[in-house]
C-alpha cells in the first residue's frame, strides 16, 4: 500500500511539474509574441524590398490579355523589359511602399498565428494535413486585414499599363490611392476582391507555412543536414513551388478583381470571382490560369529563401528557439 502511494505521489509529482514547465514554456511564449512580431516585420520587408521586381512583372503579366491592345503573346522576361524600357528602373518598384505596409500587418499575423496554433493544438499539427489546416486558416485571416493595402499594391503595380499607353496614372501614391478609393468606391472598396484573396491566402499558406514546417523537419530528423542555412533554403523552394502551384488560379483572379474600378462609368467585366474564373478561361484558356507562374514561383521561392532565412537568424539572435 506505502508502495502504490509512493508511486501515486511520484506521477502526481511529475504531473504537476509538467503542467507547471508547459506554463512557464507558454508563458515565456506569449511573452515573445511582440519580438516575433517585429522580428516577421522585419524580415518581411528584407524579403518583398528584395524580390519586388519580379512581383510587379508577374502582376503585369496577369493583367496581360485584359484589353485588346495587348494581345500579342509575351512572357515575363518581355515585360520587365518593357517596364525599364518605357518607365525606367523605379518602375520596377512601383506600389513597393502599400506592398510594404501590407506585410507589416499579413506576415506577423499569419506566422506568429501560425506558430500559436501549432502550439495550442500539437495533437492536430502533428500530420501535414493539420499543418496545411492552420496554415491556410491562420493565413485567411491575415489576408482579411491586409486586403487593402494589398489592393492598393495592385492598383498601383498596373498603373504601369496605362504610364505605357501614354495615359496618367490613376494614383499619385498609396494615400492617395485609399482617398480616391473611398470617395469613388466607399469604405468597402478597400476590400474589393477581398474573396479571391482569402482564397488565395488560405491556398498560399496552406502550401507554404504546412510544407516549410514539414519538408524542415523532415530534412532534419532524417540527418539530411542541420537545421541551418542549408536546410532553410531547401524547405524554403520546396513549399514555394507547392504554395506556387495552388495558388496561381486564384492569384489571376484576385489581380483581376482587384484592378478593376467600381464606378457608374467604368463598366464591370467580372461580377463574381467565379464570373472571373469563367470569363477568363473561356477567352483565353484554361492555361491562363497559370499566368504568371514562373514569376510568381521565381519570387515565391527567392522571397521565402530571403525571409525564412533572415527571420530564423533574427530569432536565434534575440535568443528565440528556431520556428
Amino acid at each position: 500500500m506505502h508502495h502504490v502511494c509512493s508511486l501515486l505521489f511520484a506521477h502526481s509529482a511529475t504531473y504537476s511539474f509538467s503542467l507547471s514547465s508547459f506554463s512557464m514554456e507558454r508563458s515565456k511564449e506569449k511573452e515573445n509574441t511582440p519580438t516575433k512580431i517585429f522580428l516577421t516585420s522585419l524580415s518581411a520587408m528584407v524579403a518583398e524590398t528584395t524580390t519586388f521586381p519580379i512581383d510587379i512583372t508577374k502582376t503585369r503579366l496577369q493583367l496581360h490579355g485584359e484589353s485588346l491592345s495587348s494581345t500579342r503573346p509575351t512572357n515575363a522576361f518581355q515585360v520587365a523589359f518593357e517596364i525599364v524600357q518605357r518607365e525606367g528602373m523605379l518602375g520596377l518598384y512601383k506600389g513597393l511602399s502599400p506592398a510594404i505596409l501590407r506585410h507589416l500587418f499579413y506576415t506577423p499575423i499569419r506566422i506568429v498565428g501560425y506558430e500559436h496554433l501549432r502550439e495550442a493544438f500539437p495533437s492536430v499539427s502533428f500530420s501535414l494535413v493539420g499543418k496545411a489546416f492552420i496554415g491556410g486558416l491562420s493565413g485567411m485571416i491575415a489576408q482579411v486585414v491586409a486586403s487593402p493595402a494589398d489592393l492598393v499594391k495592385v492598383r498601383m503595380q498596373a498603373d504601369g499599363l496605362l504610364v505605357r499607353l501614354g495615359l496618367q496614372p490613376r494614383y499619385t501614391g498609396p494615400f492617395d490611392a485609399i482617398n480616391k478609393i473611398v470617395h469613388t468606391e466607399g469604405i468597402g472598396g478597400l476590400w474589393r476582391g477581398v474573396l479571391p484573396n482569402v482564397q488565395r491566402a488560405f491556398l498560399v499558406n496552406m502550401g507554404e507555412l504546412a510544407c516549410y514546417d514539414h519538408a524542415k523537419r523532415f530534412i532534419i530528423q532524417n540527418q539530411i543536414c542541420e537545421d541551418g542555412v542549408y536546410a532553410h533554403s531547401l524547405a524554403s523552394i520546396m513549399s514555394g513551388l507547392s504554395a506556387t502551384a495552388l495558388s496561381c488560379p486564384a492569384d489571376v483572379v484576385k489581380t483581376r478583381m482587384m484592378n478593376q474600378v467600381s464606378t457608374k462609368e467604368a463598366k464591370i467585366i467580372y461580377k463574381s470571382s467565379y464570373d472571373c474564373l469563367v470569363k477568363t478561361v473561356r477567352i483565353e484558356g484554361l492555361r491562363a490560369l497559370w499566368k504568371g507562374f514562373f514569376p510568381t514561383w521565381a519570387r515565391l521561392g527567392p522571397w521565402q529563401f530571403v525571409f525564412w532565412v533572415s527571420y530564423e537568424k533574427f530569432r536565434y539572435m534575440a535568443g528565440l528557439s528556431s520556428f
